[in-house]
């Protein structure tokens, strides 16, 4: 890498402009050219100072100020009062709030932008809301529905089917689509809802699938699943592209600059790292490694990555304990309230799992592990206890863990022991907060009123860990906003109710404060990614990365929050998202 001064003097020509525009010719022609004025000359050309009504920097030594300075894509200078003179501020008037870039701590940028380009069925009520939905979008997109792309959606949930399972059958509402590819997610994308076309590519008669169910004739949940992607027409590089640029408009839309994408393919990596460069890649992503197969072993087919301009990640990977709560398919310690001859799926047994952890871990890898039902949480605990105490042998556990940052995806149900040692070891949650509104309605008829007072969505119980927060879009929305009025309220950030249809909040004992949701949703996020006093904070070295909104946001009234408007957000310095 060629030095400064030798930079400095290739870009000599340049930097005498740069000096007689700044000082002007007379200063100039009795000023000698040195690398020290000639530098401070470029600093002040390329730096840009920004004020606004209010800025909450979430920084310990300058938690509340007005300007700061920005260069080269990171915050340069916090200034505590005044500006002073010969600092040129941007003309404009000083207004808005600014808070720091938002991140989500758990989403899937590819399948979100597939959403977009997809069939929305999330909130459909009853199966003719769906099957008009389907008719809808096929009018409107007729190139889909054939062997070479399918006709995608997701958002279903059997719950709103009278309790009932869909069939393929239900699929074929009209003669037209009795020759559609057609393939929806439920809502919590563990389970498929296929056509009977899609059927016909499959064996006649498929035997058990360990971890894996098929609850009725074209549903497949969890492991089973990959029964029929085995077939499914894998999106070409070009459609990965636009979901991807797809999706980070919208997440810009909403304030968001940071991501931790949990799963993404070797295949999707290649691409993600060779889109990192675009002047439109305008969300930093921090991504958690999943093998073609999942649940394996595939160091040779990845490697760890840092961009120089910070807006790609790799050094962690995601494995997969169990399926999700709604399906039946979180893996319990005992059986489920209202389904009392199954304990639901795991996906991985619990010495495959502890030797993956290791494997990866000892690879140099950051293992984070879904986990939803009280076993599977169990299980990954195991699995991060073994392998610290192998890691590091001359060490605590936990103060290995500080090293290795393992993490729990959706640590949704949590037996209070495991809770006990989880603190103990200092293993790192990630909790979506808008998962306990979407699933109070029905989760205590799943899990019984004590195991779910004592297990189930825990926050304020977990505070000390410092929990990532998101919402795992797409399967939630992607609004940080919503996540932080769940999380503070224990109410449907859609209703503002609890399911009893007060405000009180679904068990309100694990509410928490306004400051630890936006913690959660930036200086933690951080943390887990490796990336503290980069991301998720306004200071000095951090990368320049805000939002501007139209009134302070700790000062709003706690309803307000489901409706917050961004006016303007930032990456790296450059507005990149302006409110119409």
């Amino acid at each position: 890498m060629p030095s400064l001064s030798s930079l400095f003097w290739l870009a000599y020509p340049l930097l005498l402009l740069a000096l007689i525009y700044q000082v002007g010719l007379p200063a100039f022609i009795l000023r000698p050219v040195t690398e020290s004025n000639a530098y401070n000359t470029l600093w002040k050309l390329f730096t840009t100072t920004h004020c606004y009504a209010s800025v909450h920097t979430l920084a310990p030594d300058t938690p509340q100020v007005q300007c700061f300075s920005v260069s080269n894509g990171k915050f340069t200078r916090i200034f505590r009062d005044v500006v002073p003179d010969g600092i040129k501020k941007l003309e404009r008037p000083r207004t808005g709030h600014v808070i720091p870039g938002l991140w989500d701590g758990h989403g899937h940028l590819v399948q979100y932008g597939e959403l977009l380009d997809s069939v929305d069925l999330f909130g459909a009520t009853s199966m003719q809301e769906v099957q008009a939905r389907l008719v809808h979008y096929k009018e409107n997109r007729p190139e889909t529905g054939t062997h070479e792309q399918w006709l995608r959606g997701v958002g279903w949930d059997q719950a709103h089917f009278n309790g009932e399972w869909p069939v393929s059958d239900d699929i074929e509402m009209q003669a037209s689509f009795q020759e559609l590819y057609v393939m929806l997610d439920r809502v919590d994308v563990h389970c498929i809802w296929v056509s009977n076309k899609v059927l016909s590519l499959l064996p006649a008669k498929i035997g058990d699938v360990p971890g894996g169910e098929i609850p009725s004739k074209g549903v497949f949940c969890d492991n089973a699943m990959d029964v029929v992607l085995a077939h499914y027409p894998k999106p070409s590089k070009a459609r990965k592209t636009k979901f991807v640029k797809d999706a980070m408009r919208q997440l810009n839309k909403l304030g968001i600059v940071g991501m931790h994408d949990a799963g993404v393919t070797p295949t999707e990596l290649q691409l993600y790292e060779k889109l990192s460069v675009d002047d439109d890649w305008n969300v930093r992503v921090n991504a958690m490694v999943e093998c073609e197969v999942r649940n394996t072993f595939c160091p040779g087919s990845v490697k760890q990555v840092t961009t120089l301009n910070g807006k790609f990640h790799v050094r962690s990977v995601k494995l997969f304990g169990d399926g999700a709560l709604g399906s039946w398919g979180s893996a319990m310690i005992e059986p489920y309230t209202d389904k009392p001859d199954s304990v639901g799926s795991l996906l991985v047994d619990a010495r495959t799992l502890s030797n993956l952890t290791l494997d990866w871990a000892t690879a140099g890898y950051q293992v984070n592990i879904h986990a939803i039902g009280d076993l599977a949480n169990r299980n990954a605990i195991d699995a991060f206890e073994a392998a610290l105490k192998v890691l590091c042998p001359n060490r605590s556990p936990r103060e290995c863990q500080a090293t290795y940052r393992f993490r729990i995806e959706h640590a949704q149900i949590i037996h209070p022991e495991d809770q006990r040692r989880m603190a103990e070891l200092g293993i790192i949650p990630s909790i979506q907060p808008t998962h306990a509104t979407s699933d109070m309605g029905y989760a205590e008829s799943r899990l019984g009123e004590v195991r779910t007072k004592s297990e189930a969505y825990r926050m304020r119980s977990l505070l000390p860990l410092r929990p990532v927060l998101g919402s795992d879009f797409p399967v939630e929305p992607a609004n940080v906003f919503e996540g932080m009025y769940a999380a503070i309220t224990r109410r449907s950030p859609r209703t503002g109710l609890d399911p009893s249809g007060s405000k009180l909040g679904w068990y309100p004992e694990e509410t928490i404060t306004f400051q630890d949701a936006l913690k959660g949703f930036t200086i933690n996020p951080a943390y887990g990614a490796f990336l503290e006093s980069k991301a998720g904070v306004i200071d000095v070295g951090s990368y320049a990365d805000w939002v501007v909104l139209d009134e302070p946001l700790q000062n709003m009234d706690v309803e307000s929050l489901r409706n917050v408007s961004v006016r303007e957000t930032w990456v790296g310095g450059k507005c990149i998202y302006k409110r119409p």
